[in-house]
């Protein structure tokens, strides 16, 4: 017998095409229900209970309870990213979705993964916070620089994200823009911060989050690019 984690089991779970249809629909951070699910998932709902119980049984979903309602969500944000990583995956060898829309280009600039900021914009964030050496990558990954705690507190960013007992900050692999952006508690402060100023908004049963003009001027502001200065690993 190999040894090593069983990545067989958690890949067949999640390449279920319903399941992962499902899976998907909770990227944005969202509980949802069952019935819900099963119309992501494009199965009837006896089928997405099923495989509901399967992948709440692999701890890759969660329940919460609200009376006799149950609702489901990602597990956690490791999930979220192992996710955007096969999205990466998936894009890179063109297997894509047959079902496109006018969404496409807004899901490529901004949307939400899991509870942090990703596409085009969540990638300028990273590499504008890199650039600042407001956040750097350390021997053990990513961590806040030199600074970086007065920077981000300057933005708005209350203190308490910066003392985040996990990992303040890390990387998650962005699937349209096959770099980095930024996800952990850091990442989850931004994207409050971002929404709870109106810069953008979340546009219903979407995982697109759509700026306003003077959001975007805002955002342009707060995170502007330095492409003079390497932020590579």
């Amino acid at each position: 017998m190999k040894d090593g984690p069983d990545i067989a089991a958690l890949a067949a779970l999640i390449g279920d095409p319903g399941r992962a249809n499902m899976m998907t629909a909770l990227m944005d951070g969202r509980a949802l229900s069952a019935g819900e699910l099963a119309r992501e998932g494009g199965v009837s709902l006896p089928t997405a209970s099923g495989h509901l119980s399967r992948l709440v049984e692999a701890g890759l979903l969660q329940v919460e309870r609200q009376g006799r309602h149950r609702y489901f969500r990602l597990a956690g944000s490791d999930v979220a990213e192992a996710l955007e990583a096969l999205m990466v995956l998936a894009e890179g060898r063109g297997r894509k979705r047959v079902c496109t829309g006018p969404r496409d280009a807004e899901m490529r600039l901004a949307r939400s993964c899991y509870k942090h900021l990703a596409g085009e914009l969540g990638v300028r964030m990273y590499d504008s916070l890199r650039a600042a050496r407001a956040i750097e990558m350390g021997p053990e990954g990513l961590r806040l620089g030199d600074g970086g705690r007065v920077q981000l507190t300057g933005l708005g960013l209350p203190d308490a994200v910066l003392r985040a007992r996990a990992p303040v900050c890390r990387e998650c692999l962005d699937w349209s823009e096959r770099r980095m952006h930024l996800s952990g508690p850091l990442g989850t402060g931004l994207l409050a911060l971002i929404l709870d100023r109106g810069w953008a908004r979340r546009v219903p049963d979407s995982r697109v989050i759509r700026f306003s003009q003077a959001g975007r001027t805002a955002f342009d502001a707060a995170f502007p690019l330095r492409e003079d200065v390497d932020v590579g690993n």
